[in-house]
């Protein structure tokens, strides 16, 4: 008869498969990620590498929708002359059913740029029936066609002309192409060549009015773009009447320079646009402010990183230090997985690389708390089964929270524009790469330590061989917090109260983002005082200018919609107040869109408080999801209050802000009433009043630890970030320790009273608030850890 194993031999043989293969599946994370690393680089937004972004706006016309279809035909024609242009490493797509974004790194100046996108290139050549009888008509180039097709336009000196319903369009060219005609002396001209239809009609067009004697404006052939004539050769006298120019091909000759010519044959060349576009969005971030933001961006993750590291291993010693080694893997893992998924990484994304660093340590902090409480809930506790418990035990509430974040950063990705779009991506990716880090490399490097005979025989260099000194300290007072609920939830409504009033007394200073208008931000070579260039503007015709200093004695000028010639007045204003000026910023946003941001905005949030309680009430109930949910409200409140009494702006980047706090402060009330589901699970006789307490001081801890490595994360994109940054540093601080409050002083007294007011229990909770046994069947008076008390009635 064969002898059976011991039962634990057969766990430690599975412990050590288990942890084989954990780590086997880290290193292959980890090689692939390097790999990554050092092959592809990531994508750098034009916030941080300087540049242009252009959103065009199809329309439909009389003839023409401006569909999907429209817009794709219109991105093709886009890309052409982009690529004519010149621009390295472009990058043009559609957004949505009728948008069309583009991308020019290095280009600074983009007038030019958006004219050559923005025009629609409708080529059409015209027989001339003789000057207008009325030298005024078509002086402006804006009168209406005739019936019979028959127009006034100026020629290219002035001087107006009658002009036959157009013979050929755009349609009928096959290319063109600048030249410089060096043995004729011409000079710069453009080539055309016509497709076999329009070969045909070229030389009808010209064979009639080579008809006309030389000198006879008859004898011209006007050639119109966009409703101007652009050049009305005369036929030459060696082109006989009725024969025409024929061989498919034809010189436009004129007073061009290099660029005008390439120019205009790239407008020909590049073809006619389906419909019409209307600049809707306009961005230009000069290379040095890319540059700074990315040094400030770096020493603010480094220093943040390196602060966050030195908290967690004065707190959790051993398991501190490998949990900093697993945060370094963290950062290694997302930059990859950004270079991976051609992710482009903006300013507010390197914010949000950052900030998920915080929430890396989140999940080894849920996880050591845990395991702390397993330590000290068993008699001959070894390391090792403790963090095997810890990780267990932690699971659920790790990945709840994470998930709630992750609604935030999809919300952000599918409903914001611009930079904070990239926020959203890199935020997702952050969370996912965190929990990769958290329970798969840390749990490798932990339970490998745990199981080494040296940590085995000096268990106190672990770090979670005692409850630690807030738990402790919770011990001996064995506060009940939640005794009157009812009064914590009065402070709570007082306070946003007090804050949201802010929004109806001082109102709030929206951004360009959702008012609409122009953005330009200057470097000066001396300090400009903004009440001085607030009168320079006055004077110059810009009344309701708003400027503010801004970083290093920069100048930010923000006003309504200008357009580039009343922006270049606004430019000559700032320099004669502060000598050499250069443009670091340039936005542009149009009445449409601000309007379309806001809407947006409003959805976004409104999607977000209402996803968070479908989640929270499928996963725990619907008591837990709409208290938590209405201890979001208060946060979104106080929040909002606190940016309208400071005079802070409401833009993207703090849109942004707000969904991240939403989500953090989920994350919060998630573990909590996660360890209130657990109790209940375990006691379901004891006051609901009394376990929600009990949890709040099992998981405060956990919170004070997380709130904490937040804050070192934040306050280092608050002093050494990009200027932008900064206003978004200061929202999530704000929002740390609102929600870091609100999910035990709101949300818990709320789902206190609500489930009292179900069940009618307010006496049996009031009578449980005399010692921690009062309210309890079968526990001792001696005080231990909870979980330890919990234990000690299960078994």
């Amino acid at each position: 008869m064969k002898r059976s194993r011991p039962p634990s031999r057969t766990r430690s043989r599975s412990r050590s498969r288990s942890l084989n293969v954990r780590a086997l599946l880290a290193l292959a994370v980890l090689a692939a990620s390097v790999a990554i690393a050092l092959t592809m680089p990531v994508r750098l937004g034009l916030d941080l590498r300087g540049g242009t972004q252009i959103v065009l706006e199809t329309k439909s016309t009389e003839t023409t929708k401006a569909d999907r279809e429209a817009t794709d035909r219109t991105v093709e024609v886009l890309r052409g002359r982009i690529d004519a242009l010149g621009v390295a490493e472009p990058t043009i797509v559609r957004s949505g059913e009728n948008r069309v974004v583009v991308e020019l790194p290095g280009v600074q100046d983009p007038k030019k740029a958006a004219d050559v996108l923005g025009r629609t290139a409708q080529l059409t050549v015209h027989s001339v029936l003789g000057p207008a009888e009325n030298p005024a008509d078509g002086a402006d180039g804006k009168t209406e066609a005739a019936e019979d097709g028959e127009r006034v336009l100026p020629d290219e000196s002035g001087q107006s002309l009658r002009l036959k319903a157009a013979t050929l369009t755009g349609q009928d060219v096959k290319g063109a192409d600048a030249r410089f005609d060096q043995q004729n002396g011409a000079g710069w001209t453009v080539t055309v060549d016509f497709k076999d239809s329009g070969s045909d009609r070229w030389a009808q067009v010209t064979g009639e009015a080579a008809c006309n004697p030389a000198g006879d404006p008859k004898r011209r052939v006007a050639i119109v773009l966009d409703d101007k004539i652009i050049s009305s050769p005369q036929v030459d006298p060696s082109v006989s009447c009725g024969a025409g120019i024929t061989g498919g091909s034809t010189r436009i000759t004129g007073s061009f320079d290099d660029a005008e010519a390439r120019e205009l044959a790239l407008l020909i060349k590049g073809g006619a646009l389906p419909v019409p576009v209307e600049t809707i969005e306009q961005r230009t971030i000069g290379a040095t402010l890319g540059d700074e933001a990315i040094n400030a961006g770096a020493w603010a993750a480094v220093i943040g990183t390196a602060l966050t590291a030195l908290f967690i291993i004065v707190v959790y010693r051993l398991m501190g230090a490998l949990a900093t080694v697993a945060l370094l893997c963290y950062g290694l893992i997302s930059y990859a997985a950004l270079a991976a998924v051609g992710a482009t990484l903006t300013l507010p994304g390197l914010a949000g690389f950052v900030l998920a660093i915080g929430m890396a340590v989140d999940a080894n902090v849920l996880v050591f708390e845990r395991a702390r409480e397993e330590q000290a809930a068993r008699t001959r506790p070894s390391t090792r089964s403790a963090l095997t418990a810890g990780f267990r035990s932690a699971f659920s509430a790790i990945a709840d929270s994470n998930i709630t974040t992750l609604i935030a950063a999809a919300l952000l990705f599918f409903l914001a524009s611009g930079p904070v779009k990239g926020f959203g991506v890199t935020l997702g990716i952050g969370v996912l790469a965190s929990m990769v880090s958290a329970l798969v490399i840390t749990r490798v490097l932990a339970e490998f330590a745990a199981s080494r005979p040296a940590v085995f025989r000096r268990p106190g260099i672990t770090g979670i061989s005692t409850t630690g000194p807030v738990r402790d300290a919770l011990l001996r007072r064995n506060p009940f917090l939640m005794s009157r609920p009812r009064r914590w939830l009065a402070a709570s409504l007082i306070v946003m109260v007090v804050a949201g009033s802010g929004i109806l007394v001082r109102g709030l200073n929206f951004g360009i983002e959702f008012t609409g208008g122009r953005l330009i931000e200057y470097s000066t070579a001396n300090q400009v005082d903004p009440d001085r260039a607030r009168d320079a503007l006055a004077d110059a015709g810009f009344p309701r200018a708003v400027v503010q200093s801004s970083g290093d004695g920069d100048l930010t000028v923000r006003t309504e919609e200008l357009t580039d010639d009343e922006a270049a007045t606004v430019t000559k204003a700032v320099a004669e107040l502060g000598g050499e000026t250069e443009k670091v910023r340039d936005e542009l946003i149009g009445p449409s869109l601000g309007e379309e941001l806001r809407r947006d905005a409003l959805i976004a949030l409104g999607l977000a408080l209402a996803a968070q309680l479908a989640y929270l009430a499928v996963r725990f109930r619907l008591l837990f999801g709409t208290a938590a949910v209405s201890a979001l409200a208060h946060d979104v409140v106080i929040l909002v209050g606190v940016f309208a009494w400071l005079g802070k702006p409401i833009d993207g980047v703090f849109l942004a802000a707000l969904l991240t706090v939403i989500g953090y402060s989920v994350n919060d009330s998630v573990v909590l009433f996660d360890r209130v589901r657990e109790l209940l699970g375990k006691e379901r006789k004891a006051p609901f009043g009394r376990l929600t307490n009990d949890a709040i001081l099992q998981t405060l801890p956990r919170t004070v630890n997380t709130g904490m490595g937040a804050v070192l994360i934040l306050a280092s994109l608050a002093v050494l970030a990009d200027d932008s940054l900064t206003d978004f540093a200061l929202a999530l601080l704000i929002g740390v320790g609102v929600g870091t409050y609100s999910s035990v002083f709101t949300a818990s007294p709320l789902a206190i009273e609500m489930h009292d007011r179900g069940t009618g229990s307010r006496s049996a909770r009031r009578g449980g608030g005399k010692g921690r046994g009062a309210g309890r069947a079968g526990t001792t008076d001696k005080q231990v850890p909870a979980s330890r008390a919990e234990r000690q009635e299960v078994l």
